[in-house]
């Protein structure tokens, strides 16, 4: 079992899907250390170390929500894509967007995967479990070490 707690950057403007995908993640025992931005500039800030973020620690995976203020999430990911130093990172868009246009754009952004925030609690905690089962239990994602070389 790995002890390192899984560094997670949650990007989300809503307070309420906040606090429901954190009560979710630590109800699927996922040993993690979330972040939480609530914007697309300040998710670029912390992911680049600028400012009030300087000392962030770079996320294992990222959450991401596409209907940000300031700069929406396929901008966020657009740039993250292309940036040498942050394209590894896997990007996990979960949103309420339903929309073909929006996950054919994810996708062709080079999103890791596309989940669908449900509404439904239950169905939440489901879709927490699924994330901690594939990307903490199956997935090998990138050791610490070898990020920080890059």
């Amino acid at each position: 079992m790995n002890v390192q707690p899984i560094e997670i950057l949650l990007v989300e403007d809503n307070p309420g899907d906040i606090r429901l995908t954190r009560e979710t993640l630590k109800e699927a025992k996922v040993y993690n250390k979330i972040s939480e931005v609530r914007d697309g500039i300040e998710a670029l800030a912390f992911l680049h170390r600028k400012g009030k973020y300087a000392d962030a620690i770079q996320p294992d995976l990222i959450l991401l929500d596409l209907n940000l203020p300031k700069k929406d999430g396929c901008e966020v990911l657009a740039e993250i894509k292309t940036n040498e130093k942050l394209k590894h990172i896997p990007v996990v868009v979960l949103t309420t967007s339903k929309a073909e246009e929006d996950i054919f754009k994810s996708y062709n952004l080079h999103a890791n995967c596309y989940i669908i925030k449900p509404v439904d609690l239950e169905q939440f905690i489901n879709v927490g479990k699924g994330i901690d089962d594939f990307w903490f239990s199956v997935v090998k994602l990138p050791t610490k070490q070898k990020k920080a070389n890059q």
